[in-house]
């Protein structure tokens, strides 16, 4: 691993144009309806609750249409992202669709220095977040950095054990680490989790991704002066994670064909900022 950043950028601002041009992602009817909201929010809203007036930022954002659903339901969003094809995406949508939202270029562990210390109400992250980044203790850090003391965050991300699996000729097998390692799991591979028209042109195919086990999540988040007030595992997810094993919803929401208790595809954690940790 040379440059993990780097790479995993690359290959995000190759997968931005390819994502606005999917169904997957309706930015279309984001346009034509003003009330519509993402798949990933309108799961997430019966735990999320009211954040009308709050003082939001979206970290992780890509194109941004969690990040103005968000801003539909009355929040002030913020959006933080690496990629600048993704926030040029992003910036498009919300000028379509005449929403205010401040969008902002960085890496994730460089947030409180971009953003300021204690300057919003809550911190959201999205589903598929965590895997990009190699330490998540410190991606807790940067999350008690940017919440005042009371704020909260919410995030709902693919469970750990789900990311152990994957499928091969003899089925679901366990085949990559639960547990964060120091090293990543390496990836060259084209491709994306959305539906395409399979006529784009991957050049920027190499990725790097870290586990990290639900314990090491709270314990983080513990350390950086986080109490937890909820925790939620999920048997499905908004991707279909095991092709050929899963089924959708209506709201695009992606569970095992038989048996589906038997797996936790993701969770929902929320906690609130209750002391500054120097």
């Amino acid at each position: 691993m040379n440059d993990y950043v780097a790479a995993n950028r690359a290959n995000w601002d190759e997968r931005a144009p390819m994502h606005v041009a999917s169904p997957d992602y309706q930015v279309e009817r984001f346009v034509s309806d003003p009330e519509h909201l993402s798949g990933v929010v309108r799961f997430d809203m019966p735990r999320l609750g009211p954040v009308d007036g709050l003082r939001a930022v979206h970290l992780q954002c890509h194109i941004g249409t969690d990040t103005l659903s968000l801003a539909r339901l009355g929040a002030r969003m913020t959006g933080l992202d690496f990629s600048a094809a993704s926030l040029e995406q992003a910036r498009r949508l919300a000028e379509r669709t005449g929403t205010d939202i401040d969008f902002r270029e960085a890496e994730l562990y460089d947030a409180v220095d971009v953003l300021g210390a204690e300057s919003f109400d809550l911190v959201y992250t999205g589903i598929g977040a965590l895997y990009w980044l190699p330490d998540v203790a410190r991606w807790a850090r940067v999350v008690a950095g940017l919440l005042r003391p009371g704020g909260r965050l919410f995030i709902r991300e693919n469970h750990p054990i789900l990311e152990t699996l994957d499928v091969h000729e003899s089925g679901i097998g366990l085949y990559y680490p639960y547990f964060e390692q120091p090293e990543p799991l390496r990836w060259d591979e084209p491709g994306t989790y959305v539906q395409t028209d399979g006529r784009s042109v991957q050049k920027a195919t190499v990725t790097y991704g870290w586990s990290h086990g639900v314990s090491e999540t709270i314990t983080g988040l513990l350390d950086a002066g986080m109490r937890l007030t909820q925790f939620v595992e999920h048997d499905s997810a908004p991707w279909n994670a095991l092709p050929g094993h899963m089924v959708a919803d209506d709201m695009g929401e992606w569970r095992l064909r038989e048996k589906p208790e038997r797996l936790a595809a993701s969770f929902t954690i929320q906690a609130v900022k209750t002391h500054s940790v120097e």
